[in-house]
């Protein structure tokens, strides 16, 4: 993978540390001293960016339409409220937007959002450093061709889609000169551990073979923390999860966030893991080099030998050391053969400047 982006303040790429976005989303529960108070613990607990959602319930859900449906699906149907009702009191207001990115450069991080409203965007792009497209709206065309359009780069999550979707979002969102974040997701919102057997991981794979120029990432919603180290592991440099101050607050985003300790946990055992995964040439590592010396073997005289002895197989031993100046086990056809200039004694290692 050989994809690079900048978001706001940071190149990222395979050969960079892990960009992470706390997904504020609707956990700011309608309160502009939340979200702020959101953004900073945000910013404690190691975030890159703190990201939001800009909508109308009406233009986003149609109240007819869920009403229709043949019961709460998914997890709409812990919700108390009908969902254009969730919807309304979760949008975040337009005149919070120069605030929140204010905010967020004094905390030193990214401001960034999901916008699902096209009247919007003139409005937000003042603002962001960056697109994010839901993975409801894979099928959006319009909103990605416009964000596509921009000068920012776009981060298209493809949860609840198959590889058709994938291509038909791509061929439009491929064209941000900015470049792209092709994010691996899977959008049950119900927090079961069970959804862990169902976020594909090495769908990152495939992404990374079909378009090579991409930034990989994850959006996840799983609980903890397991998926990411995994994304990351299979070359994610992107990182979404949703963050809260509370995981019991009511509202549709709150228990399946990452609290502040949880978010603390995940950015720190990434480093980890990153420092982990280290070079992708293999050589001797720094903190191997003595073993390299008392795990190998050497050519030593297996019995004492005299000066102008002429070396055979048999007079040869291989044995543990191995010093800087010590002759490796498979150069033994380059010693046979050969007279020694000076005596060994049994055990000693041979060295080339002990051969005629």
């Amino acid at each position: 993978m050989s994809g690079t982006v900048r978001i706001g303040r940071r190149r990222v790429a395979l050969d960079q540390p892990t960009y992470f976005i706390a997904d504020i989303g609707a956990n700011h529960d309608g309160s502009l001293e939340r979200a702020l108070r959101l953004i900073a613990l945000a910013a404690a607990a190691g975030a890159d960016a703190a990201k939001f959602q800009n909508f109308r319930a009406e233009t986003i859900v149609s109240d007819r339409g869920f009403r229709a449906l043949d019961g709460a699906l998914g997890h709409q149907a812990a919700w108390t409220k009908p969902v254009s009702e969730v919807y309304a009191d979760a949008s975040l207001p337009l005149e919070w937007t120069g605030t929140l990115r204010e905010a967020c450069e004094r905390a030193g991080i990214d401001y960034l959002t999901t916008p699902y409203d096209l009247d919007q965007l003139d409005e937000l792009a003042r603002h962001v450093c960056a697109w994010k497209v839901g993975s409801g709206d894979i099928t959006w065309t319009a909103l990605i061709e416009r964000l596509a359009s921009s000068d920012k780069p776009v981060l298209l999550a493809t949860g609840a889609s198959d590889a058709t979707d994938v291509t038909r979002a791509m061929s439009i969102a491929s064209c941000a000169r900015a470049g792209v974040v092709l994010m691996q997701c899977n959008t049950n919102y119900t927090g079961s551990a069970e959804n862990l057997s169902h976020v594909a991981l090495n769908v990152l794979g495939s992404f990374a073979n079909a378009y090579p120029e991409a930034v990989l990432g994850l959006s996840d919603h799983t609980p903890g923390h397991l998926a990411v180290l995994g994304a990351v592991a299979l070359g994610a440099r992107v990182i979404e999860k949703h963050f809260t101050d509370d995981r019991q607050r009511p509202g549709p985003d709150h228990s399946f966030a990452l609290d502040p300790a949880g978010w603390r946990a995940m950015v720190d055992d990434v480093r980890v893991l990153e420092s982990a995964l280290g070079p992708s040439e293999k050589r001797v590592m720094e903190n191997e080099r003595d073993t390299v010396v008392i795990q190998r073997r050497a050519l030593r005289a297996g019995r004492a030998l005299p000066a102008g002895s002429v070396l055979a197989a048999d007079d040869l031993v291989v044995l543990r050391p191995c010093p800087a100046d010590g002759l490796a086990p498979h150069r033994i056809d380059e010693v046979v053969g050969r007279r020694l200039r000076r005596p060994l004694d049994a055990g000693e290692h041979l060295r080339f400047g002990d051969l005629e």
